[in-house]
């Protein structure tokens, strides 16, 4: 699978998911850190590359996928709290042990401390 791993998010992720044998980019190393999440969700798009994230105060990458309607790219988001390194690691592992690439590929996976969601792309938008 590919991965952009978002700038929450230490590029030792990125070297870990390489290590477990996937195609896996810092937005750093992309060159990316100025960029708007709108200019991150485009190249991952484009690159064909699941984001990995953190949601901080906001779903900002949420909100773009429900209002563009896009199918893409898939979405993996960390919420509910401070994550460890290894905590990132240990959810993220469950997550590729469960799911296919393909439903990676199309899908917002939640991830919090009490389970991990998965909703379909593109998503439904509140009336």
């Amino acid at each position: 699978m590919r991965f952009l791993v978002d700038l929450m998010l230490s590029p030792e992720l990125a070297f870990w998911l390489i290590l477990q044998g996937h195609d896996a980019v810092h937005a750093i190393d992309r060159g990316l850190s100025r960029d708007s999440d709108a200019a991150l969700l485009a190249y991952a798009r484009k690159e064909h590359r699941i984001v990995i994230t953190v949601a901080t105060l906001d779903l900002n990458y949420s909100k773009i996928l429900t209002l563009t309607q896009a199918e893409g790219p898939g979405l993996i988001l960390f919420r509910g709290g401070n994550y460890s390194e290894q905590e990132v690691i240990k959810y993220l592992k469950q997550v590729l042990e469960t799911m296919a690439s393909a439903e990676l590929s199309n899908s917002i996976v939640i991830i919090d401390k009490g389970g991990i969601r998965r909703r379909r792309l593109p998503p439904e938008s509140n009336p």
